[in-house]
């Protein structure tokens, strides 16, 4: 999401940079093309009209054209004036009151509501919550099943919804259920529509009314664009919100949802859906986002993802072992299978500062990781200690049962060999910044 507003307002700044001293003329035809960026990118025309005119406001005064370095200081606006568009400050759950804390989801057919109830009740788990699953959709063929699934793989109790009962009936009901179990949070996924109707804005009424939820969060598709801007003003006149998660925006989305939802509804985005995965939903930082738009990454993000993602005392095993220069083919495969629980590696190269349209020009192939992995598999744990032993008749055994190729074998041994070398050469900061820089090329 973003690419191509990144990509418009890193030429914009670009062209500004080198002029040096800036003029009110310059300014302004910067502005002009910062606000054609953000209407292509499905922005809500008044949200981008309050934008310009602030960073106008601040960019024709003495913050900027009297500045040395203004170039810089106008990015610096533009960027703060972002995140106050965005929220300025991340919008937690309110959790609150007696136990279990109802968490209403809303929203129409397509967007993703049920998968998200699953998602938001590991991203609950792993913080130490116990939540409970409540399929509450009676109308969708099989919408019952797919939460009960879902909840088996996050590892969630779910209510056992009789699909004859009525969805006020079944929230009630296991509201209580969920109270008897001990759980903290109830998480109710209810029904959607292809698009907003009477009877499922009144449902979802009676619902909240029933059971008087701390939350109700509307789950929005960020590719809708300004139809997610438009159903969420829609919710919160007749149903009321206190959030938004948005969804799918790793995909093709212009992004003008999420710079737009809080500034026309004033409700909050609280979590946006980055991926598939159950564990792709983030908590919505306003100042991180702001910084990813203009193509300054996101650190602080990766960081949480590798956290999450690395075992730490794997990787002080790791670290052990780099120290004695006893890096092995295990140990390989332990780091690919780490890699890859990061999610796509190109979304994990975007939250790097500078890395912006270069990702385009990256020649790295998702599928590579796997091919290693499996070739690596292939081998017997004799081979993955001493490589030494893979002879002709060995590598072609493990080409048959990788589904690979005796090349992909080789050079995957090749990478292998070079990394071993470098290192054993691998001492202080340049030595290591090889040995990092040797480790990228191989993936």
């Amino acid at each position: 999401m973003f690419e191509n507003l990144s990509e418009r307002l890193e030429g914009v700044f670009q062209r500004l940079r080198g002029k040096g001293k800036l003029t009110k003329d310059d300014v302004e035809r910067g502005l002009r093309e910062v606000r054609l960026a953000l209407l292509e990118a499905d922005v809500n025309y008044r949200v981008v009209k309050n934008f310009v005119d602030r960073v106008r406001e601040r960019a024709l005064g003495a913050e900027v054209l009297e500045s040395l370095t203004p170039a810089q200081q106008l990015i610096k606006i533009v960027h703060e004036e972002l995140i106050r568009t965005l929220g300025e400050t991340p919008a937690p759950l309110d959790l609150g009151g007696s136990r279990p804390v109802p968490i209403l989801l809303v929203g129409l057919q397509g967007s993703g509501k049920t998968t998200t109830a699953a998602k938001l009740a590991l991203f609950l788990r792993k913080k130490g919550h116990r939540p409970y699953l409540v399929p509450a959709d009676v109308y969708r063929p099989a919408a019952i099943d797919q939460l009960k699934t879902l909840a088996e793989r996050v590892g969630v109790p779910v209510y056992d919804t009789d699909p004859t009962d009525n969805p006020v009936e079944i929230a009630k009901k296991a509201l209580a259920e969920a109270k008897a179990l001990g759980r903290d949070v109830a998480i109710i996924d209810t029904a959607g529509r292809l698009h907003i109707d009477e009877a499922m804005m009144t449902e979802a009424a009676a619902i909240k009314e029933t059971v008087s939820p701390r939350e109700v969060l509307l789950v929005a598709d960020a590719m809708t664009g300004q139809d997610a801007v438009n159903i969420a003003k829609s919710f919160h006149e007749k149903v009321g919100l206190t959030g938004v998660i948005l969804t799918k925006v790793e995909g093709d989305a212009r992004g003008g949802a999420a710079l737009s939802i809080r500034e026309v509804t004033g409700c909050p985005i609280k979590f946006i859906g980055t991926g598939e995965k159950l564990e792709a939903l983030e908590v919505f930082y306003p100042d991180r986002l702001a910084s990813r738009i203009l193509g300054m990454g996101d650190v602080l993000t990766l960081i949480e993802k590798a956290q999450e993602a690395f075992d730490l005392k794997k990787a002080r095993e790791l670290q052990e072992k780099l120290r004695r220069r006893e890096f092995t083919l295990e140990d390989l495969r332990e780091q690919i299978k780490q890699m890859r629980k990061l999610g796509s590696m190109q979304e994990v190269f975007s939250l790097l500062p500078g890395i912006g349209k270069k990702i385009k020009e990256m020649p790295f192939d998702e599928k590579e990781l796997v091919r290693m992995e499996a070739i690596i598999n292939s081998m017997t744990r004799q081979e993955r200690l001493n490589p030494r032993i893979i002879n002709a008749s060995r590598k072609r055994r493990i080409a048959r049962g990788s589904g690979t190729t005796v090349q992909e074998v080789n050079k995957l041994l090749k990478s292998y060999e070079e990394m071993r070398k470098l290192l054993k050469k691998a001492r202080g900061p340049r030595g290591l910044e090889r040995l990092a820089r040797r480790l990228l090329q191989a993936f």
